[in-house]
């Protein structure tokens, strides 16, 4: 069980306690509190194009995830998981009408299970009958849009996993389908029907997940085999040439865990040095820098978000809400 050390500061002239603000020396737990922190009005994230602000439903279920693989900052998920949770978050997300887009169904599915909501109606939408419905005869999850079908790796794997937790299961022909994009060597390429078939850290990182969650251990395995191979010197995992980052090395930490441990172990040692410690600026304290050469407040958010993942451990398969309702600040 993680320590938290309560700070409680006792209000002048009277002889009761103010609320205890929650400090920590566990890292994912101090990851996960300053990316609660980081939350507009502390329920959502934005991202800002041609200088307008737009909802980022995506990176706020990241959000979600992460709190509920540290078992912290459950405030603000809650939080979060009501404003997705409005009508018009929901269907801007995931589509409306003609528009209906399989990887915004499969996370967003995910994270309502995550926070114990209703899949079959989140938002006026029922999430999981939208998802099963962009089911093709091939076992493929696809889009279905105006401007072309976007779906990968991770909309598959995501909805294998979100799926897999529903009464009616994960459907074996999608099963099937991922474990057919495997490469020769093992791995799992992000895109599919590409030539040559090109394996992805990222990617094999969540389809692995989703194998081992559906039953096929198999190709996990192999999967797995691949990802290890791909650790660099410094125990990070990284996407082609490039340094390692905290995106990918959280994402593999999270595979590797409990398959790989001594792998799993280098990685979390990379991520806890990204870390921004107490030298650091307080505001900054326990977020998570994208690579080595320091904090950008543009990457650091998603980077924390992932990396958190790894820190853990917890599979997706494994998330569930609950735990602390604060969201904890690194003991200093």
């Amino acid at each position: 069980m993680r320590r938290l050390v309560f700070a409680a500061v006792l209000l002048l002239g009277m002889g009761t306690a103010a609320p205890a603000v929650a400090s920590t020396h566990d890292k994912a737990d101090a990851a996960a509190g300053w990316l609660a922190r980081q939350l507009v009005d502390g329920e959502r994230f934005e991202v800002e194009f041609g200088g307008e602000r737009f909802p980022d439903q995506g990176g706020t279920i990241d959000a979600i995830f992460a709190f509920a693989a540290a078992g912290v900052s459950g405030t603000n998920a809650e939080k979060a998981i009501t404003w997705l949770a409005r009508p018009e978050i929901t269907t801007g997300y995931v589509g409306a009408g003609t528009e209906s887009y399989a990887g915004a169904h499969a996370k967003l599915l995910l994270g309502a299970q995550v926070r114990h909501r209703s899949g079959t109606s989140f938002g006026g939408v029922d999430l999981e009958g939208g998802l099963r419905a962009l089911l093709t005869p091939s076992g493929r999850f696809s889009d279905r849009s105006d401007f072309g079908d976007f779906s990968n790796a991770f909309t598959q794997s995501l909805a294998l996993i979100a799926l897999d937790r529903t009464s009616g299961g994960a459907p074996t022909s999608a099963r099937a389908f991922l474990a057919g994009t495997q490469c020769a060597d093992g791995g799992f390429p992000q895109d599919f029907g590409q030539t040559p078939c090109v394996s992805d850290v990222d990617s094999t990182s969540v389809v692995v997940q989703a194998l081992r969650a559906t039953g096929d251990t198999t190709n996990a395995a192999e999967g797995t085999t691949w990802l290890a191979g791909r650790q660099n010197a410094d125990g990070g995992f990284s996407l082609g040439t490039a340094a390692s980052n905290a995106n990918s090395t959280g994402l593999a930490a999270q595979a590797l865990a409990g398959y790989r441990p001594v792998a799993a172990v280098k990685a979390k040692r990379f991520l806890r040095s990204l870390q921004q410690g107490c030298s650091s600026p307080a505001a900054n304290r326990g977020a998570i820098s994208y690579d080595a050469t320091g904090f950008d407040a543009a990457t650091a958010r998603r980077a924390t978000a992932q990396a958190v993942l790894g820190l853990t451990g917890v599979k997706f398969a494994n998330l569930h809400g609950g735990g602390q309702a604060q969201a904890p600040t690194l003991a200093c």
